[in-house]
């Protein structure tokens, strides 16, 4: 039966080919970005940051939108990395230059939860390069 390792390439590669060709666009969106934040260095994936915890996150920005916090204006984005998404929430800020949907970033700062779901508050923020390629410049 050791003959049969390369055999089981081939099927492998054929699985693979045929899972990507039956996956949505949104999957498919979801598995590069989770290959891009594990190249990020010292990243730690939303999925798996635990509350209160310190941590830095690289993700695309999904949305933007103002949304008043106790009469405060708040910046709020949704940050995506392919394993789940966090609020990243900028208090005092109607609008920050580049923070806008499709945009790649990575935050630092302590998580916390609001309404059930991880909230990154005024953050440390970089801004990375839009679109494929721009990692040559």
């Amino acid at each position: 039966m050791s003959g049969d390792n390369s055999s089981g390439q081939p099927q492998g590669r054929f699985r693979r080919m045929l899972s990507r060709l039956t996956s949505s666009a949104e999957e498919l969106d979801a598995e590069e970005l989770r290959q891009e934040t594990a190249a990020e260095s010292g990243c730690t994936p939303i999925a798996g940051c635990g509350d209160r915890e310190l941590v830095t996150v690289a993700g695309t920005l999904r949305t933007v939108t103002l949304r008043p916090r106790a009469g405060v204006p708040a910046l709020e984005a949704e940050l995506f990395d392919g394993t789940e998404a966090l609020d990243v929430v900028w208090l005092g800020r109607r609008s920050i230059a580049g923070i806008e949907p499709g945009r790649r970033l990575v935050a630092s700062g302590r998580i916390s939860h609001a309404r059930g779901r991880r909230v990154l508050f005024n953050p440390r923020y970089e801004l990375r390069p839009v679109g494929h390629g721009s990692e040559s410049a």
